[in-house]
């Protein structure tokens, strides 16, 4: 079953190695780069694992644990972080924190981190993502829209499902790139709106336009009055 993690780290290196790595052991990543983004992602989303930088822009990890632990949210928090001090891992950890590692770590102590927290979830993880009358089942791939089948490639699977993580949120063609192709975005390239153009053409075979263009803006997903 799917296990969502939420990276909030503002070093894109450090980013890049964790989601990265999280990502090919099939767990599904998402990263925010300040506090500002973080919070929001926290607040609106459901996660089953949290990775939380300590220095952060727009509002520190600390403060945003706090935050999060004042709205009785029990989601497992790993923070990661240089300050190794003792006097700072306790003050993570009564503030909230449920487990600690310095920077620099090995990825295979962080996935095994990260494993262990995961479990320590008291929640059953469903495997069908569901948004207007299309729904994905994430461990098969199996999609379909109002009871029928939709054949889809892998890539337009994975956009389809970032899709519906974000319904009624207007996202640009480089959120887009850079989270489901997982790589630096290329202006030049018209990959994603060939992408948007195949995908639309199968979903609106059994339905009305669930994929909505926003000129110089982006792409929002869900029925035309959300």
């Amino acid at each position: 079953m799917t296990v969502r993690v939420l990276v909030i780290e503002d070093e894109d290196n450090i980013a890049d190695f964790v989601v990265r790595g999280l990502r090919e052991e099939n767990f599904y990543v998402e990263r925010a780069r300040d506090g500002i983004c973080g919070w929001r992602l926290l607040a609106d989303e459901k996660w089953d694992v949290v990775l939380l930088d300590w220095w952060l822009p727009g509002e520190d990890g600390l403060t945003l644990l706090r935050r999060f632990r004042k709205e009785n949210n029990s989601t497992p928090v790993l923070f990661l972080t240089a300050r190794d001090a003792v006097s700072d891992r306790v003050r993570g950890l009564e503030n909230g924190a449920d487990d600690y590692l310095c920077k620099p770590f090995a990825f295979e102590e962080l996935l095994a981190r990260v494993r262990v927290l995961s479990k320590r979830k008291n929640r059953t993880l469903t495997t069908v993502l569901s948004e207007s009358d299309v729904s994905v089942d994430l461990e098969t791939h199996h999609v379909n829209r109002a009871g029928r089948r939709i054949e889809l490639t892998a890539r337009e699977s994975d956009l389809l499902v970032y899709f519906m993580r974000h319904p009624g949120v207007v996202l640009s063609k480089r959120d887009l790139y850079e989270n489901v192709w997982n790589d630096q975005y290329d202006e030049v390239s018209n990959t994603v709106e060939v992408h948007i153009m195949e995908l639309r053409k199968k979903l609106e075979a059994v339905g009305a336009r669930l994929i909505h263009t926003l000129r110089h803006q982006g792409y929002r997903f869900g029925d035309k009055r959300s």
